[in-house]
């Protein structure tokens, strides 16, 4: 499952997004880390690893509703053709 992991000091959050087993802990040991999420930015700050998220999506990993919607809103940036 990719989902959050919290870390950060006490209210001041910042989130890991990260590759783990579903049944483990919310910050229990993960797979991977593939990105970071810091909402107390303005604008929320989203930093992805879009070719490691979508290896781990082939693998069979499953979003989180949380972590959907950021992939989402932050898609992948699209490679500019260059023609010589």
């Amino acid at each position: 499952m990719i989902r959050l992991a919290r870390v950060g000091a006490r209210k001041q959050p910042h989130y890991r997004i990260v590759v783990i087993e579903k049944d483990r802990a919310r910050n229990g040991r993960s797979i991977e880390v593939v990105g970071t999420y810091n909402p107390r930015t303005n604008p929320a700050t989203v930093d992805l690893k879009h070719e490691r998220i979508a290896y781990w999506r082939k693998v069979g990993a499953q979003f989180s509703p949380t972590v959907e919607k950021l992939v989402t809103k932050n898609p992948a940036p699209v490679a500019e053709a260059v023609t010589a």
